[in-house]
């Protein structure tokens, strides 16, 4: 058994309920011990010595009743602590083998897609964060759970495709996906997108942009993802890929993608040299926004502070 836990981070909602539910799945694929977390952001009122223990909080009491149900793991830990959710459950990841959350938990606008804590933790956890998302992002009243689709990884949708170092964002994004692949006994469905070729307005007397050979571009796009998933195909033989080289969007391919998928995982940038916090992708915070099934996001590593963006 792995020794770190996977996190479920809980708070009443259904939100909650549903990462739970993903936490407890993964726990067992993983063959770890499953921790729950309950982040109180206000000081428990009738005991001014702290928090109370786990046997008296009555979102964890919800939580035990539902692992009851479903049947739990070898190891399971109950926790509450009090405090900002957005820092401890952050600082939570660094103890993690997963850290799960709900999309939204049960504060903030009943509009938003996704909540301030599992954006802060997305972003900023030493550890990979999955974030579940609520049924209906495709219009539908209940979203199918397929935990037998395939796995879904986004390759360096922000940036050209094709480093070779073990320690790059493509890299260790694509390790983790590649595992949750082997540990689902599913195919892993590769996305990276290369620009299209624009259509522009020309005024008289200006002279028209290079022309950029399409066919070109996506063959050479293939041929260094090619390279770069060679080692990973070698580690899980076993894996089926398939691979997508799109033009234009690369969020909205990943979006597409995750319809029916069991996991969609996309890498998390550096922290970029003399940045004054972590930045997450446009391409990585679009797929959380709108993706119809779970998302975990994968930070790099080595991603210490000042560290220079890849």
């Amino acid at each position: 058994m792995n020794d770190k836990p996977v996190i479920a981070a809980v708070d009443g909602s259904q939100d909650g309920l549903r990462a739970l539910e993903w936490a407890l799945d993964a726990a067992r694929r993983h063959e770890a011990p499953l921790r729950v977390l309950h982040v109180r952001p206000e000081p428990f009122r009738t005991r001014p010595d702290g928090p109370p223990g786990p046997g008296e909080d009555p979102v964890l009491a919800q939580a035990q009743a539902r692992l009851a149900e479903l049947g739990g793991v070898s190891s399971v830990e109950y926790v509450v602590t009090e405090g900002a959710p957005g820092p401890l459950l952050t600082g939570a990841g660094a103890e993690a083998r997963l850290l799960v959350l709900g999309s939204r938990g049960r504060g903030g606008f009943a509009s938003l897609l996704l909540g301030s804590n599992s954006l802060a933790a997305a972003r900023d956890a030493e550890c990979p964060v999955v974030v579940v998302p609520r049924p209906g992002r495709g219009g539908e009243e209940e979203a199918p759970v397929r935990p037998d689709g395939p796995v879904v990884v986004g390759v360096n949708p922000d940036g050209p495709v094709g480093s070779a170092d073990p320690d790059s964002p493509d890299a260790t994004t694509l390790a983790f996906a590649f595992d949750e692949a082997a540990r689902r006994n599913t195919a892993l469905r590769v996305v990276t997108a290369y620009p299209s070729l624009l259509q522009t307005v020309m005024l008289p007397g200006e002279m028209p942009p290079p022309q950029i050979d399409q066919d070109a571009l996506e063959q050479e796009t293939r041929a260094l993802l090619d390279g770069l998933l060679a080692p990973h195909r070698e580690r899980h033989p076993h894996v089926v890929t398939d691979t997508a080289v799109l033009p234009g969007d690369a969020a909205g391919h990943l979006v597409d993608a995750s319809e029916g998928a069991a996991l969609v995982v996309v890498g998390r940038h550096r922290r970029r040299l003399f940045a004054a916090a972590r930045m997450m992708g446009s391409v990585t915070q679009a797929v959380l926004l709108h993706s119809r099934s779970p998302v975990a996001v994968v930070p790099p590593v080595g991603a210490e502070d000042g560290a220079p963006a890849d």
